[in-house]
């Protein structure tokens, strides 16, 4: 059982049921959307002519009379049946309420009303709202209600659902005019294609342009999409709600409609990674291997699409890319040599070896090693090495030295205390200051060194911290790096901490904080600045600072600048309902600004939420550097262009403020706290920020303050020409709600006085 564990079958096995529950990582339920997604934009068929869809999106709040009105233009074409899918505002005017009904009644058993669910995976009656029983009668009612994943694309469907004492069976069952099947759930034919289906709209059929029989004999769906949230369509993204039950229809149309679980389509799987591993031939090896991928990515699209049964390939998947990934990797680390290029022993050679207690693992860097490389023919890459590695071995007395890539190397010597090794480090170092000759090639030499002391733990773990420390040093231009056992307590959360904020975003720990702005010319609170927090729950408050060059250097200042812009905007929204201008602020990292898709994600979000840019304003922020100025001032043009004003915040401080206002488009300045601070003890802040409020003014720009901690400095501010104030002697940064009803009550004050 041992072996069958440690082989790449039973290692695959293994890993694959661990990631097979979608909820902890969503790891499985990605691979799922993904080969579903994919699968469904290559396979598909027209819908059924049979179905004709009347859409009331686009013509605003229809009445009960236009609705009587719209259902009696389509009995009069003497359709077969007919699905009302619309919210009827009955009991606003008696007489359409009246007339709706008596059209209603003409169509006898033919008119069915259908309840859409607005949230899926509940089906309750909290979320299924019922017309009125007035207009309903005897007539059937039928429920849309749907079952999603992680981002929100529709998965199933229940058959039924039970409310009020009855079952009322799926639209889906009512269009496919077929029984339930076995299960619970159905799952719907999402070959379909949506774009095929028959689609009319309200103001067509009232105006008269469609022409007479178009409905005739066919099954008419009367719906609209307003009130339902948005769901994804296999294959096609988002689309009418209706085709979801359309869809559903040509699933149950099928001979079968359930799903028979992963585990049939893994144990296939698992029998041909077994067959594959017993092919002693390397090409026919390969060949079913390559077919055993094959029929996974097949076998469960085919078979849903010819007979309605539901595969779920994802656990096959990852178990074949997890045993072909292990097959790949033992036969590299088999092809793997002891020794590189150098001739020296690697890294592998060392974590492999036995160190004696007592003993001290040491890495070197040398700097822009790489670069030396670049410079010499390949034959004297390895004799650079050796220079090197003789120079630190009689320096170290170490008896062997191991060589890593891009300049690292490392060797075990006795521990010595903190101090007595820090100096012969030191001193390790000095014999680097002769140049080192190679070949016709003379090179200076810059060496830094990472020091791992913690003894009791594994060799490849120690070189690893020593590795890291190395690297350290070298970025930040110390000599020596020791990486102590705080380090590798902390080193867990820090390297997980990209997954932590997903999580902090997702249960609410990391959250918006907004501190106000007050305009010193409208005398008022103008505007805010959205600063994000996080309290988390084992830990506290982490300082954002800590946790933004975190997500910087994981890939993750994106999402959560992206997150921060939806949220800033419903607060934006919020507010400026109240009737008075509202600028909202927010943070834009220099490393996002030359992205690509920076502009069209920015212009997508205030398009889909319908805000007008001008009143988002983005702070571009000296976190991390600008690499590409040129790109950076394209984006933000673009962006000024969309309406949106840009401010370039902490002005004053980093290494090219009065660049960045030459280059960049801006519309303000956001003078830094520490300038602020010694207004009033410093003369030279004094003036320095005054002649910033000028040269800002001079440029037909805004000047905000922010850092104001007192009344005294307030007022200096305005006697300058500040245009904004920003700082705890107005408002520490609070939650909305608080910053809402504040704003709210000074508001209400101001209109009394007025």
């Amino acid at each position: 059982m041992r072996t069958f564990l440690r082989s790449p079958i039973g290692i695959s096995l293994l890993l694959s049921l661990a990631l097979w529950p979608a909820w902890p990582l969503g790891f499985a339920e990605a691979v799922s959307q993904i080969y579903w997604n994919t699968a469904f934009s290559f396979v598909s068929h027209h819908a059924p002519s049979s179905i004709v869809v009347v859409s009331t999106d686009g013509v605003g709040d229809v009445d009960t009379a236009e609705e009587a009105e719209v259902l009696e233009r389509i009995r009069r074409q003497m359709p077969r049946r007919v699905f009302l899918d619309v919210r009827i505002p009955y009991g606003l005017d008696a007489a359409g309420d009246a007339r709706l009904k008596s059209v209603v009644n003409s169509f006898g058993g033919d008119i069915s009303f259908v309840v859409r669910s607005n949230d899926v995976n509940r089906h309750d009656e909290t979320t299924l709202k019922f017309p009125s029983k007035e207009i309903v009668g005897n007539h059937a009612v039928y429920i849309s209600s749907w079952n999603d994943n992680f981002i929100h694309a529709v998965v199933s469907a229940p058959y039924y659902v039970k409310l009020y004492g009855r079952e009322y069976y799926s639209l889906s069952l009512a269009l496919a005019g077929v029984e339930p099947k076995q299960g619970d759930l159905f799952y719907p034919d999402f070959s379909m294609d949506p774009k095929t289906i028959t689609r009319l709209s309200v103001r067509s059929i009232l105006d008269g342009r469609e022409g007479p029989g178009i409905l005739s004999g066919r099954t008419v769906i009367v719906t609209s999409s307003s009130g339902v949230g948005a769901l994804r369509y296999w294959g096609h993204g988002v689309v009418m709600p209706v085709a979801h039950d359309i869809a559903g229809a040509e699933a149950l149309r099928r001979p079968f409609s359930y799903d028979v679980t992963a585990v049939p389509l893994l144990i296939f799987a698992v029998l041909m990674s077994y067959f594959v591993g017993n092919i002693e031939n390397r090409k026919f090896r390969i060949s079913v291997y390559i077919l055993s991928v094959f029929l996974v990515f097949y076998i469960p699209v085919s078979v849903r699409y010819f007979a309605g049964i539901s595969f779920p390939p994802e656990l096959a998947i990852i178990y074949l890319s997890m045993y072909g990934a292990i097959r790949a990797w033992r036969r590299r680390t088999n092809n793997i040599q002891q020794t590189s290029i150098s001739g020296l022993p690697n890294f592998v050679a060392l974590t492999s070896s036995h160190v004696e207690s007592g003993k001290d693992v040491i890495v070197a860097v040398v700097g822009r090693y790489e670069e030396m490389l670049a410079t010499l023919p390949r034959e004297l890459h390895g004799e650079c090495a050796t220079q090197i590695a003789r120079r630190l071995s009689v320096g170290s007395g170490a008896a062997q030295i191991y060589h890593g890539d891009g300049g690292h190397f490392a060797w075990c010597e006795e521990a010595r205390p903190l101090d007595v090794q820090l100096s012969h480090l030191e001193g390790l170092r000095a014999l680097f200051s002769a140049p080192l000759q190679v070949g016709t090639h003379t090179f200076d030499t810059n060496i830094h060194f990472g020091l791992d002391r913690n003894e009791g733990i594994d060799l490849l773990t120690r070189v690893n911290s020593a590795l890291a420390s190395a690297n350290d040093a070298l970025s930040s231009g110390r000599a020596v790096e020791v990486f102590e056992a705080h380090r590798l307590a902390e080193a867990p959360w820090e390297l997980s901490l990209h997954a932590r904020i997903d999580e902090g975003l997702r249960n609410g720990d990391i959250w918006l904080a907004f501190q106000p702005q007050w305009d010193f010319h409208s005398q008022r609170i103008a505007g805010a600045e959205a600063l994000i927090r996080w309290n988390h729950p084992t830990r506290g408050f982490i300082p954002p600072d800590q946790f933004i060059l975190q997500a910087e250097r994981a890939g993750r200042i994106d999402a959560l600048t992206y997150w921060v812009l939806e949220e800033a905007i419903t607060a934006a929204q919020a507010i400026n309902a109240l009737g008075r201008r509202f600028q909202m602020s927010i943070n834009l990292s220099a490393q996002m600004v030359g992205k690509p898709d920076l502009v069209g994600n920015f212009r997508e979000i205030v398009s889909r939420r319908g805000i007008d840019p001008r009143l988002l304003t983005i702070e571009i922020t000296e976190t991390s550097s600008l690499i590409d100025r040129a790109e950076a001032v394209h984006n933000l043009s673009l962006l000024r262009d969309l309406g949106f004003r840009l401010s370039i915040d902490d002005f004053g401080t980093g290494e090219a403020s009065l660049t960045y206002l030459a280059d960049l488009p801006s519309d303000e300045l956001k003078i830094d706290r520490r300038f602020v601070s010694r207004l009033l003890t410093s003369e030279r802040d004094r003036v320095i920020v005054g002649s910033t409020i000028s040269l800002a003014h001079a440029l037909g720009q805004q000047v905000v303050a922010e850092g104001i901690e007192d009344l005294a400095t307030f007022q200096l501010l305005a006697e300058l020409g500040c245009d904004q104030a920003q700082g705890y002697y107005l408002s520490k940064p609070q939650p909305f709600d608080v910053m809402f009803r504040d704003y709210q009550e000074r508001l209400e004050l101001r209109n009394q006085a007025i």
